[in-house]
């Protein structure tokens, strides 16, 4: 991220991206929920990426560098909040899971007049008591810092297809199985298998929010079957890839 922009207030706010469409790296002074009513969200920042359907929102604590991404048209709804109301206690990024609740108190309160009413004061205290409330879920995707690892992690991001255990990606980068399966838990917390399905699950949520059918999306993220994909994404995100709805009216396609 190079030229990056300070915006000392986080928006209260909704607004349109078009497929593909995205915002620039920059940072406020404030904190930021940050919601996709309709598309798919992709946040990034230099530690990793974090991506959003409509059952989840993105906290981005304040003085956080962070660039938004549209997949699929993106209705995007931006709740700013002071740096000193912080319901989550968190100083890091975060995925939470957004209930019917808590999604229709973003879409009323990024709506309505931004005035001092009383009426909008209420509506702003619930919405803190369900963000209190929200659980994080663990949709993370890590950046690595050595290079070494940086190689293995490039080849996977450029075809998460790719079955190749780590020994043989690791003969391919010049690094031992051994050193990477190590740098996989001290630099990104997590093992080799792990992040390949989370760098999965991240892919397939972008081809589903391009209307790709459940099908293909499994065979280009690397899953041997649909109903595989279908399995580990339920256990991810607590429904189907058929029955989110990604776009008005309507749920990804299967196929």
């Amino acid at each position: 991220m190079t030229e990056i922009r300070h915006q000392p207030v986080a928006p209260t706010r909704t607004r349109s991206l078009a497929s593909g469409a995205g915002i620039d790296a920059h940072r406020h002074d404030d904190h930021q929920i940050v919601y996709a009513g309709r598309g798919v969200l992709t946040v990034a920042t230099s530690t990793g990426s974090w991506v959003a359907p409509g059952t989840r929102a993105i906290w981005v604590p304040a003085g956080t560098v962070h660039a938004h991404q549209a997949h699929g048209d993106l209705e995007l709804h931006l709740v700013g909040l002071p740096a000193q109301d912080n319901p989550l206690g968190l100083d890091a990024p975060a995925v939470l899971t957004v209930g019917p609740l808590l999604r229709e108190l973003i879409l009323a309160y990024t709506r309505t007049p931004h005035d001092d009413s009383p009426e909008r004061g209420r509506l702003r205290a619930v919405l803190l008591d369900q963000l209190r409330a929200s659980p994080q879920q663990p949709l993370h995707l890590p950046s690595p810092a050595s290079s070494r690892l940086a190689a293995v992690c490039d080849l996977l991001r450029a075809d998460p297809a790719d079955n190749r255990t780590l020994a043989v990606l690791g003969r391919r980068t010049g690094a031992s199985e051994r050193t990477l399966s190590r740098l996989f838990k001290s630099e990104l917390g997590m093992t080799f298998p792990q992040w390949r399905t989370q760098l999965r699950l991240h892919h397939a949520m972008v081809l589903l929010a391009e209307d790709v059918p459940v099908t293909a999306v499994a065979h280009l993220c690397g899953w041997s079957s649909a109903s595989a994909f279908i399995d580990v994404f339920r256990r991810a995100f607590g429904h189907t890839p058929g029955t989110h709805p990604a776009r008005p009216g309507g749920g990804f396609r299967e196929g």
